[in-house]
């Protein structure tokens, strides 16, 4: 894998040093380092800031598979087995499932990241759900907008959609169960503290 020096890439990519630096401090392309903390900088950053894309032929299909808890897994199964019969259906070969246990308010999901990272190195032709919300509860708008700049196609198995009311009782039901969630853990934060204080 090639790698560049700050100056390397720098003027691999038509921009100063100094701009590499800012993005650094920014977070908008952060570099690699070295073991003596040297930056440097991969084909993929090349690829990111210059939006070069490889070709179709090349490009990967994600399915993408979720549940918010544990006590859902058998949703899990049902979801991919669902998807299976579609992809096969649509002549999608090469097809690689990610299963993922987590909340869909939560974007520090493992699997949800590292999907969004190969998504913007141009890796990721499909992504493939079998609900906008299996994506993210809120913002999903905002992250097929992502994807399309990136060259990566978003199919949402069923796009029905909610009436405005009922959308909003099933988001004010998430949050809550959010926060709920936080508080009991919080909860039980406090009780641990106390008795290791006794």
């Amino acid at each position: 894998m090639n790698t560049y020096t700050a100056g390397q890439f720098a003027k691999r990519v038509g921009n100063t040093v100094k701009t590499l630096q800012r993005w650094d401090r920014e977070g908008t392309l952060q570099a690699k380092r070295t073991n003596t903390n040297r930056r440097y900088y991969t084909e993929e950053d090349v690829r990111q800031v210059l939006r070069i894309e490889l070709p179709p032929e090349e490009k990967i299909s994600l399915v993408y598979c979720r549940v918010s808890s544990q006590a859902q897994k058998p949703d899990l199964r049902n979801q991919r087995e669902v998807l299976e019969t579609f992809t096969s259906a649509r002549g999608i070969s090469d097809v690689t499932y990610i299963e993922e246990v987590g909340g869909g308010m939560n974007f520090k999901r493992k699997k949800f990241r590292a999907i969004m990272s190969d998504v913007y190195a141009g890796k990721v032709g499909q992504l493939i759900v079998a609900h906008k919300d299996r994506l993210a509860r809120f913002g999903f708008e905002h992250i097929k907008w992502c994807c399309e700049q990136h060259g990566c196609e978003v199919i949402v198995l069923n796009n029905e959609t909610l009436s405005p009311e009922r959308e909003m009782v099933e988001d004010l039901m998430t949050i809550v169960h959010c926060f709920s969630s936080r508080l009991y853990g919080l909860r039980n934060y406090k009780k641990t503290l106390k008795d290791a204080l006794k």
